[in-house]
């Protein structure tokens, strides 16, 4: 038996769960399965399978590995706590395989129990289509500012071959394609993908999709990754308070980070038993420590909290974070003889 978070409409209850085979290590994944599509030969593909702990136990990734050598596996978290958040990384192969790929990719839990979870992943290779560099990789971008990629696309082997449109998976990406070269059979194009202002803090996987003229593969999918950077973090995003017996207060730490110097100018906290304050005084600076405390009440059961953390940063809005504890059945008082 353990414990099982399970967080929905901002609620997060406690709940105890049998372990049935192995699904409560599935149920970690947001999916298991992916498709690149058509790339071209050594054009960088990858895609991040995402897991969340949604267990109060630690969970520990043992191992993982691919059923082909099409692709390259990688644990990118090993250890996750409660609400943390993983990576397994798949790598197709593109430089060393052309035409229909696929692979299984296994990982191999050992804690808190052992279990194998089987994550599927194909695609395929084309060896008309060549992209230096085979991504548009924005790396850290500050929000609000926008930011553009330029990628070189070579095609060989088709006579009047063309891009003729270009669409994105995201509404935060666009691209606009220019010929630069036609020689023969060969075309080459320069593809400018672009990332918006408005594009949200965190990790992004995108493509955006290149249209062309071939009706027997009409499509080139251009990769984009990168993140997002806010100008003030929480660090941890979710914070676990522990099992706290009645009546009894417990306190933790949230890390508040700027990009620069800030002051901490408000704090909120809703949820009943939660209180915040600022830990280190009002000076500016990059970092400030934020207390937050649960005092337990008299039930037990299982209790929430956001905190908003405003700044002096200008326009962006409070960073959040959000505290889970849990209040224990009282002991009762052990009878004298």
């Amino acid at each position: 038996m353990f414990r099982k978070i399970a967080h929905a409409a901002s609620v997060v209850v406690l709940l105890s769960v049998p372990v049935c085979g192995q699904e409560w290590a599935a149920k970690m994944f947001s999916t298991t399965t992916y498709d690149f599509g058509n790339v071209a030969r050594g054009q960088r593909a990858e895609y991040s399978f995402v897991l969340e702990n949604l267990y109060v136990e630690d969970v520990h990734i043992a191992g993982v590995h691919a059923s082909c050598s099409c692709t390259t596996p990688e644990i990118q978290t090993p250890t996750l706590k409660t609400h943390e958040k993983g990576v397994i990384l798949a790598k197709f192969n593109t430089a060393a395989f052309l035409g229909a790929r696929g692979a299984t990719v296994t990982v191999t839990f050992d804690k808190p129990f052992v279990a194998e979870v089987q994550l599927q992943v194909r695609g395929y290779i084309r060896g008309d289509v060549a992209m230096s560099p085979g991504i548009a990789e924005f790396g850290e971008v500050d929000e609000g500012n926008p930011r553009e990629k330029e990628i070189v696309l070579n095609h060989s082997g088709g006579d009047g071959w063309q891009i003729v449109g270009a669409h994105s998976t995201s509404p935060h990406l666009s691209a606009s394609t220019a010929e630069v070269r036609r020689e023969g059979t060969s075309a080459t194009y320069r593809v400018v993908v672009r990332l918006d202002d408005k594009a949200p803090p965190g990790y992004f996987a995108e493509h955006v999709i290149l249209d062309t003229s071939d009706s027997r593969n009409p499509e080139v999918l251009v990769p984009a990754v990168g993140k997002v950077e806010t100008r003030v973090s929480l660090n941890p995003s979710a914070l676990f308070m522990g099992v706290v017996q009645p009546g009894q207060k417990v306190t933790k730490q949230l890390v508040v980070r700027g990009r620069e110097p800030f002051e901490v100018r408000d704090i909120t906290c809703d949820g009943a038993g939660f209180f915040a304050a600022v830990a280190d005084g009002a000076a500016k600076k990059n970092i400030h420590l934020v207390s937050v405390t649960f005092e337990a009440g008299k039930e037990p059961g299982t209790a929430t909290g956001n905190i908003h953390v405003g700044t002096t940063l200008g326009s962006p809005p409070p960073a959040k974070a959000y505290a889970v504890a849990k209040t224990a059945e009282a002991v009762p008082p052990s009878s004298k003889p």
